[in-house]
């Protein structure tokens, strides 16, 4: 923690009271309670904490009792009262001495106790935070019908006992780092030794050390400063709520970042397939598994082009369309004043405005809000001429399947809307150069070092059994290649194979 001003510690307890009141002006939740023990006169004491930051119970029962009473009068030396008190009176597991400020202030603001003694130019750091957290529910952005239901929570210290809990092996690294000049984030670092690269581990580091904001309020802060291609709407880092998602990513040799006062922690490299892959694939029958997997590519890819197609065989090349199906198609758009083009790029707007309404929004009034959008917009404005019914088919479509794929809908939304632009100049052939074009851009990405592709094409080995399907978990015998390639061993290959 930096500190203006250059204070130093002193033997005057008063000193240093007063010393603690400058520092902390007019600070009404800065509590200095003076201590006396009447069975040691030279034990002049006091102790310094911040309101609604500790526990008060533990300060009370702890500290302040034991040396009121006549604990300093067994055993205790004059000579070193505070190392004495430090190891006969103080009853608290957390207890260190220090005379550096930058230490002793950090640790006071973050909820510690600070204990001064009349003397002495050092203090003890009592650990004493009890200020109150969220419970461990489950997350509301990735609920579950099968698997562990717990969530990341605002507290660091629980979120890693939570993947201490399913990953319980020595093996389990975690690295502390503070980021933000004034803030002082605690960030953690997870890997398991011997199954993470090095290379990346060390690259994770140099990215964070390099970070210099005033403040980390969330991981988002990270992950946006630690990502590569920078200016690209994929993502390059992963996120997630749930510490069992988080243990699986880590056990293929992932590293996990962990911010103190977020409930999402951030994993890295991150692959597109990641996109589709969820914890529960992992708890189901592999093959319903395979199927639900299969279905949320399909629905991302569709998402993206289903508005560009549609666009592309109704304005340039309408003779791929049976008769009676663009009969139909034209009786709807009579009376309609405008074009197709901006029909759909109007009503996916739309849509996007009612589903950003509706996550912010209380849960009773957001279906509401989906109620009337859903409903009571889409008839008016096909009532009212403005839109083609076929338009409001397609859009609800689009809309559904983006949704497959919630940690998709950015990318998705400006792919799709570049996808409409370039379709609405060349048609079908506009289409085709934008995909091109993003499967160019996809194979230029690497995160971390990785390949943003990693497997995607690759039906050799072992290198297709969790991308576009789960195989069985006993032929899951392997790690993913380049991510766990310090070992690749996940269990033993066995030799006779399951029928």
């Amino acid at each position: 923690m930096n500190i203006s001003c250059t204070l130093t510690l002193s033997k005057s307890l008063e000193n240093n009271i007063l010393a603690f009141k400058n520092i902390f002006p007019d600070d009404r939740m800065l509590v200095i309670r003076r201590l006396e023990n009447k069975y040691l006169s030279a034990a002049k004491c006091c102790v310094i904490y911040f309101q609604e930051m500790v526990d008060n119970e533990l300060i009370n029962e702890n500290i302040i009792q034991p040396i009121l009473g006549n604990n300093l009068s067994e055993g205790i030396s004059c000579d070193n009262l505070l190392q004495d008190i430090q190891d006969k009176v103080i009853a608290v597991n957390g207890v260190i001495m220090s005379e550096d400020i930058n230490i002793i202030l950090d640790s006071l603001i973050s909820g510690d106790t600070i204990f001064l003694l009349e003397g002495y130019e050092k203090v003890l750091i009592i650990a004493s935070r009890g200020y109150g957290g969220r419970a461990i529910t489950e997350p509301d952005s990735s609920r579950s019908v099968r698997g562990p239901r717990a969530g990341f929570t605002e507290s660091i210290n629980v979120n890693i006992s939570l993947i201490r809990r399913i990953i319980r092996t020595p093996d389990l690294k975690l690295k502390f780092k503070e980021l933000g000049e004034r803030t002082h984030t605690r960030v953690c670092i997870c890997y398991i030794e011997g199954v993470a690269l090095e290379g990346i581990l060390k690259e994770v580091e140099k990215r964070l050390d390099q970070i210099q904001l005033d403040g980390i309020l969330d991981s988002g802060y990270i992950q946006e400063l630690i990502r590569d291609a920078p200016f690209s709407p994929f993502e390059t880092v992963g996120y997630s709520e749930k510490p069992d998602a988080v243990a699986g990513k880590l056990l293929e040799g992932r590293i996990a970042i962990l911010v103190d006062g977020s409930p999402f922690a951030l994993t890295a490299p991150f692959i597109i397939t990641e996109v589709a892959q969820i914890s529960e694939d992992y708890y189901n029958n592999y093959i319903f598994a395979s199927i639900n997997r299969f279905i949320r590519i399909t629905a991302a890819i569709f998402s993206v082009s289903i508005p560009s197609l549609y666009l592309a065989v109704v304005t340039f090349h309408q003779e791929m369309l049976p008769t009676p199906l663009l009969l139909s198609i034209s009786a709807g758009r009579q009376g309609v004043p405008f074009p197709t083009v901006l029909s759909l790029i109007v009503m996916l707007a739309l849509f996007d405005l009612l589903r950003e309404a509706s996550v912010r929004m209380p849960a009773s009034v957001s279906q509401a809000i989906n109620i009337v959008g859903t409903l009571v917009i889409g008839q008016a404005l096909v009532e009212a001429k403005l839109v083609s019914p076929i338009i409001i088919i397609i859009t609800a479509l689009t809309g559904i399947l983006s949704l497959l794929n919630i940690s998709m809908v950015g990318a998705a939304m400006v792919l799709r809307t570049l996808l409409i632009i370039s379709t609405s100049i060349l048609g079908i052939y506009g289409f085709l150069l934008g995909f091109i074009l993003t499967l160019i851009h996809l194979m230029s990405i690497r995160s971390f070092g990785v390949p943003y592709m990693l497997n995607l094409s690759t039906v050799k080995n072992h290198d297709f059994q969790d991308v576009w399907i789960r195989v069985p978990w006993w032929e899951m015998t392997l790690r993913p290649k380049i991510i766990g390639a310090k070992n690749l061993i996940r269990q033993p290959i066995r030799k006779n194979k399951r029928k």
